[in-house]
């Protein structure tokens, strides 16, 4: 059988061209203009902590503790939410904004934030990379978002993490 050189060149090229992107995605997951779809098909980056990392961080020194802010749906809120944690709007509403900057008016921008949500599986969420970039923003430069890959009942409240409910 005869190879046709353009067709092997063409391919190689291709594969070249994956790879590339691939590993460019891999390694510059927060430079890259597409953030969120690639936190979202990766899971965990540098601007998450785990829900285990979390629950450490909230048996430190109060002094020293996350600020904790939900920006979900109210209705979850109330029925669960990790306890200290200040509810604000969700991430992607229209009175979210305004809310964000009454809750963190006067804080240092250094200040260790947490923000959640767990409405639903982390790539789907409308709420918390808004919210996130609402956050850097402002000038706040150590933020994280709470890493829940389904929601938050199966990633915090089954897994036996403290919870509170109410408002």
């Amino acid at each position: 059988m005869k190879r046709n050189p353009s067709c092997l060149i063409a391919l190689l090229s291709a594969c070249l061209f994956c790879f590339s992107f691939a590993h460019s995605a891999e390694v510059s997951v927060q430079t890259v203009g597409l953030h969120h779809a690639m936190v979202a098909e990766a899971g965990q980056s540098e601007a998450t902590i785990s829900p285990e990392d979390l629950v450490k961080a909230l048996k430190l020194a109060k002094k020293e503790q996350p600020l904790v802010l939900n920006v979900g749906p109210r209705t979850m809120y109330s029925q669960a939410h990790i306890p200290g944690a200040e509810y604000i709007a969700p991430g992607s509403s229209a009175q979210f904004n305004a809310a964000l900057q009454t809750q963190v008016k006067g804080l240092p921008h250094a200040k260790f934030i947490v923000i959640y949500c767990g409405c639903c599986p982390w790539g789907r969420c409308p709420n918390v990379h808004p919210a996130l970039d609402q956050l850097h923003t402002m000038g706040f430069t150590n933020v994280k978002m709470l890493y829940i890959a389904d929601n938050f009942g199966t990633d915090w409240v089954y897994k036996g993490y403290p919870t509170a409910k109410g408002e």
